[in-house]
C-alpha cells in the first residue's frame, strides 16, 4: 500500500510499505481521510515515538470503509463507513483497528468530517467528563479554544449546560468559539486572562483544560474554584514552572491531572469510544455536534498542511484526503 513515510531527517513523502494484517477481532479499513494532530509534528522529529506495537506511520485518527473483518468480528459489514482513533497509521491507504474502536460515520457527514471526530472529541470527552467530572451548571475554562480539541470541548460543554470560558489568540478564532457556544471569550494576546475569568466566574472555575503548561500555571491556579480540577492536556508553552505555591493547591483542594490518550490501553480506548458513541453519535446526526474543519488537503500536500499547523494558523481540524 501507499503511505506517507518519514525519512531519517524528518521529511515526509508518499512511499510504499506493507499493508497491515488483521487479528481475529480487528477490521481492515480502506482509509479515505485522516486528520493532523500536533503529535504528528513531534513524532516526525523523533520526539514522540508510537506506543509499543503501534504502527510507526503518522496519523492518530481516520475515516474510511470496512474492507475486511476478522473471524471473531460481529456487528460490522464490508462497506460500512467508519471512523476511529488510532495509536498510529492514519497516513496510509489501509489501517487495522480493533472492531470495538470503530464508530459509524453518521450519514450526514463526509469522510473528511468523519476523520475530524475521533482524536479531538474523544480527548475532550475523556478529559472533561471521565477525568474532569464536569457537570451541569459548573464553569469550565478551555484554553486554545479554536484548536481541534478546543472546538470539540466547547460543544460538549454546551451540551451538558456548563458555563464556558475560552481563550484564543485572534478575533477570528474567538468568533468561532462564540459560534460554537462559548459564553465568555478572551484574547490571550491582549493581556492576562485571569481578570476576565474572574468576571465570568466570580467564585472561580471548576475545571480547566490546558494545552499550554508552564506559562499559564499561576493564572490557572488562581482561576480555580474550591475543589477545582486542572487537566493538563499539553505543554506547548513549556514544562517547567519556576515557583509553585503549594498552599494554594492545598487550601483550595485543587486536583492537578496529567493526561494523554495515545498511550491508554486498548481496553480503555474501546470503553471510551463506546461511551462517547452512546453520548454523541445521535447528536452528530441531528447537527447538534459537528466536527470543525479548518482546511482539507490532498495527501500529496502533507508538508504544506503540517506547515499550517506549525504556524498555528488553523482554527479547527486540518484534514488529509488519502488518494490512490
Amino acid at each position: 500500500m501507499k503511505a506517507i513515510l518519514v525519512d531519517e531527517k524528518g521529511n515526509v513523502k508518499i512511499g510504499t510499505t506493507e499493508k497491515p494484517d488483521i487479528a481475529p477481532d480487528e477490521l481492515l479499513i480502506r482509509v479515505k481521510a485522516t486528520a493532523l494532530n500536533r503529535a504528528d509534528l513531534l513524532q516526525k522529529r523523533g520526539h514522540y515515538p508510537p506506543p509499543p506495537g503501534a504502527s510507526p506511520i503518522l496519523g492518530l485518527e481516520m475515516s474510511g470503509i470496512v474492507e475486511e473483518m476478522g473471524e471473531h468480528v460481529q456487528g460490522w459489514n464490508k462497506g460500512d463507513r467508519v471512523c476511529a482513533l488510532l495509536p498510529g497509521g492514519g497516513y496510509a491507504q489501509y489501517a487495522a483497528i480493533p472492531a470495538g474502536m470503530a464508530m459509524p460515520v453518521p450519514e450526514n457527514l463526509s469522510f473528511e468530517e468523519g476523520a475530524a471526530i475521533p482524536e479531538v472529541f474523544l480527548t475532550a470527552y475523556m478529559n472533561m467528563f471521565d477525568l474532569g467530572k464536569l457537570q451541569k451548571g459548573q464553569s469550565i475554562l478551555i484554553h486554545a479554544g479554536a484548536s481541534g480539541v478546543g472546538t470539540a470541548a466547547i460543544q460538549l460543554a454546551r451540551e451538558v449546560g456548563a458555563n464556558i470560558i475560552v481563550t484564543a489568540g485572534s478575533q477570528e478564532k474567538l468568533d468561532l468559539c462564540r459560534s460554537l457556544g462559548a459564553d465568555t471569550i478572551i484574547n490571550y494576546t491582549e493581556g492576562p486572562f485571569l481578570p476576565e475569568v474572574k468576571k465570568a466566574a466570580t467564585d472561580g472555575v471548576d475545571l480547566i483544560l490546558d494545552f499550554v503548561g508552564a506559562p499559564y500555571w499561576e493564572q490557572n491556579i488562581n482561576a480555580l474554584a474550591l475543589d477545582g480540577r486542572l487537566v493538563l492536556v499539553g505543554i506547548m508553552g513549556g514544562a517547567k514552572v519556576k515557583e509553585v505555591n503549594l498552599l494554594k493547591i492545598v487550601f483550595k483542594r485543587i486536583q492537578i491531572i496529567g493526561t494523554t490518550l495515545r498511550s491508554q490501553p486498548v481496553e480503555k480506548k474501546i470503553a471510551l469510544t463506546q461511551s462517547f458513541a452512546a453520548f454523541a453519535l445521535q447528536k452528530f446526526s441531528e447537527g447538534r455536534l459537528k466536527p470543525v474543519i479548518d482546511s482539507v488537503w490532498d495527501w500529496k500536500d502533507v508538508n504544506q498542511a503540517h506547515e499550517r499547523m506549525e504556524k498555528n494558523k488553523n482554527a479547527g481540524k486540518i484534514v488529509l484526503k488519502i488518494g490512490e
